[in-house]
């Protein structure tokens, strides 16, 4: 069961990447459970942990961390302010 990751403005280049396709682990279905399993990727990644200021979408809707995540879905993270 894969999801479509999204980076964008900021996030996009301190990640060093715009997209990618990932396996959900077993027990990560909620976008707080998916950002907290991105943390642990390391320092630079620490800034999608819960409780930093990141918005984030799923399907194009704006969520918070208790929205679930599921196999197909495409989920966006943002930095809450973003150039126009």
């Amino acid at each position: 069961m894969s999801i479509e990751l999204r980076y964008f403005a900021s996030l996009r280049e301190a990640l060093g990447q715009a997209d990618e396709t990932l396996e959900l682990p077993a027990g990560v279905d909620t976008v707080g459970a998916l950002r907290a399993h991105l943390a642990a990727r390391g320092e630079t990644w620490a800034r999608l942990a819960p409780g930093h200021n990141v918005r984030a979408a799923v399907n194009h809707a704006m969520v918070g961390d208790d929205a679930a995540v599921q196999g197909g879905d495409e989920v966006a993270f943002f930095p809450p302010v973003t150039g126009g």
